[in-house]
């Protein structure tokens, strides 16, 4: 059956991110789903963000496109060209190679669920408003030096 069991995947707030880029994401919580349900051409989380939480870094990806769906709570989404509210329902999608660095944070009392969806092949991109990026090593500085 393809029905995903929610309950029974793991749930983790673990982070790549070097410090001190990793402490914003501290309230994020996130269960992988794409694995869950054997789909191997693009990855899949649900995510809770815990209020003040923010989803990433502001970031855009070179070769995956992004699709974002709010399922519950609100949260602001943070892009290059401001600042707009999210709520259940709400949908939003970033195509590959768009260099415009987005996020969300939870400035709201309560948690926010959504549920990210990413395909094609994220091997690198690049993070706007500090000095980070990743290509096929892992995170670098924006002149290549490793952290």
């Amino acid at each position: 059956m393809p029905k995903i069991d929610l309950d029974a995947i793991p749930q983790s707030n673990a982070t790549g991110y070097p410090a001190p880029f990793d402490k914003a994401v501290e309230g994020r919580w996130w269960k992988r789903l794409a694995p869950a349900g054997g789909l191997t051409e693009m990855g899949a989380s649900h995510v809770v963000l815990k209020p003040g939480a923010w989803s990433s870094q502001r970031h855009w990806h070179e070769g995956e496109d992004e699709l974002l769906v709010m399922l519950s709570g609100e949260a602001v989404l943070i892009e290059d060209e401001g600042r707009t509210v999210l709520r259940a329902g709400d949908i939003c999608a970033w195509p590959k190679g768009v260099e415009n660095g987005h996020h969300l944070v939870n400035e709201s009392g309560q948690d926010c669920v959504f549920v990210a969806i990413g395909a094609g092949r994220n091997t690198c991109g690049s993070y706007p408003d500090i000095d980070m990026m990743w290509n096929e090593t892992g995170y670098v500085h924006k002149d290549g030096t490793p952290y």
